[in-house]
């Protein structure tokens, strides 16, 4: 099942994906008003929606709502840095040192956007871009092996970790310069997690105004997804509808030489096969000075 958020009237809603349209889960009978509180019920909650989607006709079409974040703000939004073989080379050339450990780094949950938003650049001169397969999780996990993991994840979306790269190395946390407001679009959707029977066989791709500047596939990753979250349960408690970036390949516009990073009126596609794609353009026009001036999109 594809689960939404989407903007009617101003009232954000949920809604399941249902051919080309949108059903309205409440309008259909659902007990549950949020997205959480579904990660939260479990497979019930889904079994349940299920039948009602079944059963039910779509109330819009897709392309007459404007789809949301597909998770109310989490509270936590933890990423993982260089988990591709290829990425972590790239991190090498620029000096960025290797650890033995998973390394992590938080976006601080106010960057979330939606699947379709604009870019605000701020005040980075260095904007890039990241395709990242994004787990959410469902029942809270502390301190739970690799192989129990998998019951801990409620579905998976598409995540684009956009970089201010010049405010990333301020600090040695990564944090700041990868938390500026509209620097976290997800989605379109949320996919179950039982739709997605291997999510570390899964191609994924990044367009830059149509031109292709990532293309790799999950199972290169240095850490599954298991590795991860048995990793931060055993520090923390991964609560229902936090969410987990899984890293980025090769390819970012930082290692380009000479690099090549975001200008205003970009559109960034991030695309992975089996969950969806979400498109950003970076708000802006440039001026003739070549500086940035952010205009209202």
């Amino acid at each position: 099942m594809k689960l939404v958020r989407f903007d009617c009237d101003g009232t954000a809603r949920i809604g399941a994906v249902k051919e080309a349209g949108v059903v309205d889960l409440v309008a259909a009978g659902s007990r549950w008003t949020q997205i959480r509180e579904i990660a939260a019920a479990g497979h019930g909650a889904l079994r349940e929606l299920e039948t009602l989607v079944d059963r039910a006709t779509p109330t819009y079409t897709l392309a007459g709502v404007r789809l949301l974040a597909p998770i109310e703000r989490p509270g936590k939004y933890l990423a993982i840095g260089m988990n591709y073989g290829k990425h972590l080379e790239e991190a090498d050339k620029l000096g960025v040192a290797r650890s033995k450990y998973q390394t992590w780094f938080n976006k601080q949950t106010t960057c979330i956007s939606g699947p379709y938003d604009a870019i605000d650049p701020g005040v980075t001169e260095k904007l890039d871009y990241e395709v990242e397969l994004g787990v959410v999780i469902g029942q809270p996990a502390k301190k739970v092996s690799e192989a129990d993991a998998k019951s801990h994840v409620f579905g998976y979306l598409v995540a684009n970790d956009v970089s201010a790269r010049d405010w990333q190395f301020h600090t040695p946390t990564f944090t700041i310069g990868k938390s500026f407001d509209t620097h976290g679009p997800i989605g379109p959707w949320i996919v179950t997690a039982e739709n997605v029977p291997d999510p570390h066989n899964l191609d994924l791709r990044t367009y830059v105004n149509g031109e292709l500047r990532q293309q790799s596939n999950t199972q290169q990753m240095i850490h599954n997804i298991w590795a991860q979250i048995a990793y931060l349960s055993t520090a923390f408690t991964l609560e229902t509808g936090d969410l987990i970036a899984t890293g980025t390949p090769e390819g970012v516009g930082i290692s380009s030489d000479p690099p090549r990073f975001l200008a205003p009126g970009d559109v960034v596609r991030c695309e992975i096969d089996g969950i969806g794609a979400i498109e950003n353009r970076v708000a802006g026009i440039r001026s003739e000075d070549g500086k940035n001036d952010v205009d209202s999109h």
